[in-house]
């Protein structure tokens, strides 16, 4: 039940989580010897895309630390570690925080004041100890000792691929921010920061005043942490608040051993270093969400000068390419989640898919409510406006009747009602550094398709034609007597 899951979680450590994978019946123990050069990844690739459970790989060759992985990979575990029952549950709390406008009488003020108070209790707090700090190596921490993936055969090394990454621009800001870090050597890392995440600008601010930036590194902990930090917040909103209204419960941190930064106590692993102004050194190729290698490029260096962590760490990780992946769910509860925040802005929308074959930014498909001509090209360019929604190389409306989540359904509807010269309508915008395609790096173009019931105000003068449909009466007849007619 809701309330069974909600006493579960937050959670304070990924063993915390791995026992409720467990009693929950989703987490498969491997306790064979498995390797972290491909072998793990064609073994989690497998169970992955057959929906198979959890892994928790016991014995990671030339390793001590176990290695936890697709543990976010389906909606039940999704739900499991953000403590619902079905997203919806937290599109409902948003959409009532969204309609918190202050009330005229008093007595309705007092009754808008419980969530309120709830949301100002809710921020990160520092406390004094944490398990992140059970050990602590500052003179040769290095990195070869954690159980990274090297995923596929062109990859350029083994990949940290969820590591929770905490920066600081400066003003003293936070970011918290998800990038994949390729292991060079015993010391360093490369940050694979796109330009268009937070994490690149606080560098390039950094950068430019000739200043070292701190950062750090935690891996594992509660599971929604590594989420948040996936999450594609509005300007200004800190990650950590963010996972606090998710969990219900403030997130507890504490400071960093030698560098001026705050990580979750609960982290089993955190790795506390710096990035120098300037320097840079090749990245890649790595086998990406997209399903294709990312080229080769130059991405920032993290030098390694701390390392803390929990006696008895795991390892948390995952793999990205050909989806679907264990990342299919991350951006599905996102897609969920998020929606209410488009609707506040686009009142007209009625839902959105953003489908793992588009890998999520090259289609989005939405349904509208189309209340004037041309609706459905003032939504695509309200879109396209809306932060990392400006990456979403094809857009797809259509009326409010269908079914966004039934791809079959939007095929019919998109390749019968549209005529391809009138309904399609290209511009220029911003493209995502991992698109291939586009002719120049990160600009491209972008492809709206407008599937609506076409108006005579729109140039159509011709009849548009009805769906056929049965009536309902017939339908509830045709139920009643179903059994009647020797059918199961």
């Amino acid at each position: 039940s809701q309330a069974e899951l909600s006493a579960e979680m937050p959670y304070d450590s990924t063993a915390e989580f791995v026992a409720a994978l467990e009693a929950a019946g989703d987490l498969k123990r491997v306790s064979a010897e498995a390797d972290p050069v491909l072998e793990i990844t064609e073994i989690a690739d497998r169970q992955i895309k057959s929906g198979g459970p959890a892994l928790l790989f016991e014995r990671v060759k030339g390793h001590d630390v176990p290695l936890l992985i697709n543990a976010l990979g389906s909606q039940k575990r999704m739900c499991l570690a953000l403590g619902v029952s079905s997203y919806e549950d937290i599109a409902a709390r948003i959409r009532q925080l969204l309609n918190l406008e202050m009330p005229p009488t008093l007595m309705e003020k007092l009754k808008r004041l419980p969530p309120l108070m709830k949301l100002a209790s809710i921020g990160p707090e520092v406390v004094s100890r944490g398990a992140c700090k059970e050990v602590i190596t500052r003179e040769g921490a290095t990195l070869d000792w954690i159980p990274a993936l090297k995923c596929w055969p062109e990859d350029g090394g083994r990949y940290i691929t969820t590591p929770q990454v905490y920066t600081k621009d400066l003003s003293g800001k936070r970011n918290v921010g998800m990038y994949r870090m390729q292991i060079f050597d015993r010391v360093t890392a490369g940050m694979h920061w796109h330009r268009h995440h937070d994490g690149a600008a606080h560098y390039r601010e950094h950068a430019e005043a000739g200043k070292r930036m701190e950062a750090a590194v935690a891996l594992g902990g509660d599971p929604i942490l590594s989420y948040v930090a996936t999450s594609p917040l509005p300007p200004g909103m800190d990650e950590l608040l963010f996972a606090g209204f998710l969990r219900q419960k403030k997130v507890r941190l504490v400071k960093c051993e030698t560098v001026d930064l705050e990580v979750p106590a609960d982290a089993d692993i955190v790795l506390e270093g710096y990035l120098e102004p300037g320097e840079v050194r090749r990245e890649g190729p790595f086998g990406d969400h997209t399903g294709f290698y990312s080229l080769a490029d130059d991405y920032p260096v993290f030098h390694l000068q701390c390392v803390t962590r929990q006696r008895n760490p795991i390892y948390s990780t995952t793999i990205v390419g050909p989806p679907p992946m264990e990342d299919l769910e991350m951006g599905k509860a996102t897609e969920r989640i998020f929606l209410p925040l488009i609707q506040m802005q686009l009142h007209e929308v009625v839902d959105l898919n953003m489908p793992a074959e588009g890998v999520f930014h090259n289609l989005v498909i939405v349904s509208i409510r189309k209340s004037y001509p041309l609706h459905a090209r003032k939504v695509m360019h309200a879109l396209w406006g809306m932060g990392q929604m400006m990456f979403a190389k094809a857009i797809v409306v259509v009326d409010e009747d269908v079914d966004v989540q039934n791809l079959s359904e939007v095929a019919w509807i998109v390749s019968s009602s549209i005529d391809p010269r009138r309904d399609v309508c290209f511009v220029d915008g911003p493209a995502e550094v991992l698109d291939h395609a586009s002719p120049g790096f990160t600009i491209g173009s972008k492809m709206g398709i407008d599937a609506t019931r076409k108006w005579k105000e729109e140039g159509f003068e011709r009849e548009w034609p009805a769906v056929a449909r049965m009536s309902g009466e017939v339908k509830a007849l045709v139920d009643r007597r179903w059994k009647e007619y020797g059918f199961d």
